[in-house]
């Protein structure tokens, strides 16, 4: 019997000839074997399980971010009149702007301000307004040709997010179901690598026979049935390994258990994003409470400009009296823009400076990957790609549940479900092999918690399924020509 179609999200290998299963789940034929013909059956398993327990909560992850992929457009035609005005003759100053957001919204207190930058944009005032929740700010929108308040919207995070895409965003990482929500889409950005890469070492070590680079990166157009589905389940596979990886790593940075893990090591290795530190002397001045009036924005605004901070950004008005305003660029877009300046805002000086080009590289890197993620770094192409990877996850994983269908007991005509993989994977290794993925398992399971208590979780499945069947094999005496259990 066939015993290699399973379910999940990365390639899997073709079916291999009659007898093949029973030799690699057997014991070793005689002569040496290498170390991959032994280690694959036991992949094979791991990826079945991960299909069949994981793979809907990569659908939903799959299906939400694809829904996120294009907010940035949805947001322009849902909000055109708050972001958008007619191109007037001349702006008013930044501070006249700034007071007639906060005379609209005597309620909040200033947090910052996002300049408009082209010429029918309007100026973003962000309040912090008691009630809202963490991240969280009321941004009021003004023209600045007018000084006119044309709307006020929650807005969300770094980003900048507006309501419907900060609700997508929420959908996609919690389902809206708070704390408990996060495991959803920790448990996916957990296993997501480890079925990704293990499915395509599977695929190019089933494929590589054929020689032919075709072979493994491109479906078998004249394959049928079972064949021609996990054909193209292990091509597609292939080409999203890459994708998956990548989101798959940035995910967990945002998680919780292995997001905290994450960041205990950037911090030991001084890997974490710098941030500006300088303050500027308290000269007496009062602090600019709910209303912020005063010309000091306009020259801390002209002081970052004339220090090469083009393009948009954020002035960040000061929680302390006398304290330096921050100012920061928030193009997340290549070439990323993400310099900033600490501004005295009495005398108008530059204290302090904080170049992206001198992040550390390991900074750099989760910067770019996290704009990759949220579909800003390359703009349109940056959504198309996120969109084709989201398609593609999606159409793995129904091939892959396809596969494990098509390979279903069909005998009597009675319903069954397909079948899993083979035991006996692990016995065959070498103890040594074993100490060393036992260890490996022991550290990936501590470094991303929620990948190794569903690790357990599957083996204690897996060990409950063969007990049951041993107890079923010893109650009832076999049957002439009957097929064993697999």
């Amino acid at each position: 019997m066939t015993s290699h179609h399973h379910v999940s999200v990365s390639p899997t290998p073709p079916d291999p000839p009659p007898g093949e299963d029973a030799q690699r789940a057997g014991p070793p034929p005689s002569g040496r074997r290498s170390t991959w013909s032994l280690l694959r059956p036991a992949l094979l398993r791991l990826h079945f399980y991960a299909g069949i327990l994981v793979a809907p909560f990569i659908l939903i992850a799959a299906i939400t971010g694809l829904l996120y992929t294009f907010t940035p457009q949805i947001e322009e035609v849902l909000y055109a009149d708050e972001l958008h005005v007619p191109v007037g003759e001349e702006r008013l100053p930044l501070s006249e702007q700034v007071a007639a957001a906060t005379s609209a919204h005597p309620e909040g207190t200033l947090s910052g301000v996002r300049p408009a930058e082209a010429a029918d944009e309007s100026t973003r005032v962000l309040l912090d307004v008691p009630g809202m929740e963490e991240s969280h700010r009321l941004g009021a929108f003004v023209n600045p040709y007018t000084g006119e308040v044309r709307g006020a919207l929650e807005s969300y995070g770094s980003s900048g997010s507006l309501p419907v895409r900060a609700w997508l965003a929420q959908f996609h990482r919690n389902l809206h179901l708070g704390d408990a929500g996060h495991l959803y889409s920790e448990l996916a950005a957990s296993w997501v690598w480890v079925v990704a890469a293990g499915g395509v070492a599977l695929w190019v070590s089933k494929r590589r026979g054929k020689r032919r680079l075709r072979a493994i990166l491109a479906p078998d157009s004249q394959a049928r049935g079972r064949s021609r589905t996990m054909s193209w389940h292990g091509s597609v596979g292939v080409w999203a390994a890459a994708g998956l990886l990548v989101l798959s790593a940035t995910g967990l940075s945002w998680s919780t258990y292995a997001g905290d893990n994450i960041s205990k090591i950037r911090e030991a290795m001084q890997w974490q994003t710098p941030a500006l530190s300088a303050a500027a002397p308290d000269s007496g001045h009062s602090g600019h409470g709910a209303h912020g009036a005063g010309v000091e924005v306009d020259r801390v605004l002209e002081s970052a400009r004339e220090a090469g901070l083009d393009g948009p950004v954020e002035v960040s008005y000061p929680e302390a009296e006398g304290a330096a305003y921050a100012v920061t660029q928030t193009r997340s877009q290549w070439p990323t823009q993400k310099d900033s300046v600490a501004v005295d805002p009495h005398s108008g000086q530059v204290v302090e400076e904080l170049r992206f080009a001198d992040y550390p590289l390991m900074a750099k890197l989760t910067t770019w990957g996290i704009a990759a993620h949220m579909g800003l770094l390359f703009g349109l192409a940056n959504q198309l790609l996120l969109a084709t990877l989201a398609l593609s996850v999606i159409g793995l994983v129904i091939w892959g549940y396809r596969m494990w269908w098509q390979r279903r007991p069909t005998a009597g005509g009675s319903f069954s479900l397909g079948r899993p993989i083979p035991r006996g994977a692990w016995r065959n290794l070498p103890i040594g092999t074993r100490v060393l993925i036992v260890l490996a398992a022991a550290g990936i399971g501590y470094l991303m918690p929620v990948l190794g208590v569903s690790l357990l979780l599957f083996l204690a499945v897996d060990m409950a399924v063969a007990a049951r069947e041993r107890r079923r094999s010893r109650a009832a005496p076999p049957r002439a020509g009957a097929e064993r259990p697999s």
